[in-house]
Formats: C-alpha cells, sequence, structure tokens
C-alpha cells in the first residue's frame, strides 16, 4: 500500500473528502517527523512507537573499490510495533 492508496482507504472508512484525509494524514507525518527531529518518542497505543536512536561510527567497505571508509556516527529512526499489532498481524 503507498501513500495514495492509505488516503483513498483512510478517506473511505471515515466518511471524508480524499483531500481532507490527505491534509489530516500528512499534517500527522510532519508531526511525528517533527517529534522525532527534536529527539522525542511518539507513542501510538494500540499500534506502536517511533523514536530514534544512535548508531555509533563504524568501518566499512565500497563493494566497487574493496577500499576502506569511515561510516559516521548518526541517528536513525526506528519503529517499535505494539502488541495490539503484532497480535492482530499474527492472525
Amino acid at each position: 500500500m503507498n501513500k495514495t492508496e492509505l488516503i483513498t482507504a483512510a478517506a473511505e472508512s471515515a466518511g471524508l473528502t480524499k483531500k481532507d484525509t490527505e491534509r489530516v494524514l500528512s499534517a500527522a507525518f510532519d508531526a511525528i517527523t517533527a517529534a522525532l527531529v527534536k529527539g522525542e518518542k511518539v507513542q501510538l497505543s494500540g499500534f506502536g512507537t517511533f523514536e530514534t536512536k544512535h548508531r555509533d561510527a563504524r568501518t566499512g567497505r565500497n563493494p566497487h573499490t574493496r577500499e576502506t571508509i569511515e561510516i559516521p556516527a548518526t541517528r536513525v529512526p526506528v519503529f517499535k510495533p505494539s502488541k495490539a499489532l503484532k497480535d492482530n498481524v499474527a492472525k
């Protein structure tokens, strides 16, 4: 499912227009992104938790040249599904 399909499904389920649903979903995605940029955790009850993790610097290898390169430390977004989501998917 892509974003357009998600908007269509949500609009049909909620009885809203696609345009209104797109604005709501875009606002939600923007809010989640802004919170993650600030280093905050976003918990959606019954769905899961979005947060960021620190990834240490490490040594890698360029697969084309076999040259060793340094990969810098960074923050990456992670998602942990809730137990309810896991149980629903497992059915």
